[in-house]
This record gives structure tokens, sequence and C-alpha cells, in this order.
């Protein structure tokens, strides 16, 4: 199981998802799909274009857990 954490980052810089897709030209529901963890893959193209924007690393955005966790 994959946790994003895009909630919770911005949160943290006190951003909206429409901030994201303004400045990262990245698809709506595709961020949405993130914020609310309902996504089944992301391309490296939108993972980068994310991550520069909230200057995090893949691993502070994306954790790789067990299902049972």
């Amino acid at each position: 199981m994959i946790k994003c954490h895009l909630s919770t980052l911005l949160g943290a810089k006190k951003l909206k998802i429409a901030d994201v897709v303004r400045e990262t030209g990245v698809n709506r529901s595709t961020v949405n799909r993130l914020f609310h963890e309902t996504n089944n893959r992301i391309d490296f193209e939108t993972l980068e274009k994310i991550c520069l924007y909230l200057n995090c690393t893949v691993g502070e955005l994306l954790e790789v857990r067990k299902e049972n966790e």
C-alpha cells in the first residue's frame, strides 16, 4: 500500500488543491485523487512537478506501508 501525504503537506504549507493545479499544470482530478488517496497510479512527470512545487522529496510525498498498518 502506498500512502500519499499530499493533504498533510498542503495543510502544513497552507496551500489548496487549486494552488497546486495552477502552479504545476497538473490536472485537477489527478491532484484531487492524490489528495484524497483514491488514485492507483502516478506518472513520473506529475510526481516531479508536485515535488518541485512543494519543495519536497518523493519519500516525503509518498510512503510504502504494509497492508496491515
